[in-house]
């Protein structure tokens, strides 16, 4: 699982309590040749990686990483990154499904509980489903104009934990940053998601990130996947 962040400073910060890299990203650094989003009005991305051991490295393809799962892979080699903004649809939605891991009832279903969350908290939630490298990447961030307020959910198999998520700085105050590696834990490993579907993996993600933020924020909030 990738934990991603976005912030206003364009800096890597580790989320572990264990040391931590930490650097400036810049155009003109490897990480954006790797196809990461770029800065844009919103002041898109500070990307915040939390690590299992030394060996793990983060893998961009387009507007997400992938490869520092929490089951412990090995390093992964580095992707090219991808912008296909074809594969977005023509019309907005929450949930994009490029690689056919959940039904037509099951989109419209996420998509009901995203509008509800967004009403209810004021935070955007937008879900990605793919198989890389068939992924908009790039492109998806101006498509959802991804902001503070935006958690960012990719679901992608390809290097084991299917969860992957970008957060924006106002998420980030009210959630505990330890929220996302239990999540990831629990219905992201390859074993969940094997056994059970990408689908249902997808979905109890969306709806433990709900139970999330509508807890009141506090020292004990988020403390359980629900």
């Amino acid at each position: 699982m990738a934990l991603l962040h976005f912030s206003s400073s364009l800096s890597l910060r580790a989320t572990s309590s264990r040391p931590a890299l930490t650097r400036p990203i810049t155009p003109s650094s490897p990480i954006f040749r790797l196809a990461s989003p770029v800065q844009n009005s919103t002041k898109f991305s500070n990307w915040v990686v939390d690590f299992r051991s030394n060996s793990l490295k983060f893998l961009l393809s387009g507007a997400l990483t992938l490869g520092l799962s929490l089951s412990g892979i090995q390093l992964a080699e580095a992707k090219v990154g991808v912008n296909k903004p074809e594969l977005l649809p023509k019309d907005f939605t929450t949930v994009i499904d490029v690689a056919g891991f959940l039904s037509d009832g099951q989109e419209k279903r996420l998509a009901q509980e995203i509008e509800n969350i967004e009403k209810d908290t004021g935070f955007k939630l937008r879900v990605l489903a793919q198989n890389y490298p068939d992924t908009p990447g790039l492109a998806i961030r101006d498509f959802w104009q991804v902001d503070d307020r935006t958690i960012v959910f990719v679901a992608d198999p390809t290097f084991g934990n299917i969860l992957n998520f970008n957060v924006g700085d106002s998420v980030d105050l009210d959630i505990p940053r330890s929220f996302w590696s239990r999540l990831a834990g629990k219905y992201g490993n390859m074993f969940y998601w094997k056994e059970k579907g990408e689908d249902t993996s997808i979905e109890s993600a969306v709806m433990a990130i709900s139970n999330c933020l509508r807890e009141p924020v506090g020292p004990n909030n988020c403390s359980e996947v629900k």
